[in-house]
């Protein structure tokens, strides 16, 4: 997978643009996400139904992987089953 490439849920309405990507599975609701978005949904899992938010950015711990919303969904963003955290926004340096 390469940066650019957009990503949609097989559990809900939710789509990425990969900005950064390592080499494990980029998930939503605890089903791998595709290019294509299947023709039967499958529910998403419990413990990945927290959602995510459009023009947010998502990144793991160690920097690895960074998504950005296009499309919100009902489904929460992991890797290999860790959850994805929104990027924090770069303080602007202080005006004295």
């Amino acid at each position: 997978m390469k940066p650019g490439t957009r990503l949609k849920s097989a559990v809900c309405d939710t789509e990425v643009m990969v900005i950064r990507c390592g080499d494990g599975a980029i998930q939503c609701g605890g089903v791998t996400m595709g290019e294509t978005k299947p023709e039967v949904a499958e529910n998403p899992s419990a413990d990945h139904a927290n959602g995510s938010l459009m023009g947010k950015r998502y990144v793991d711990a160690a920097g690895a992987y960074e998504l950005l919303c296009v499309k919100p969904g009902k489904g929460s963003l992991s890797v290999d089953g860790v959850a994805l955290v929104t990027k924090d926004a770069k303080p602007l340096p202080a005006s004295d």
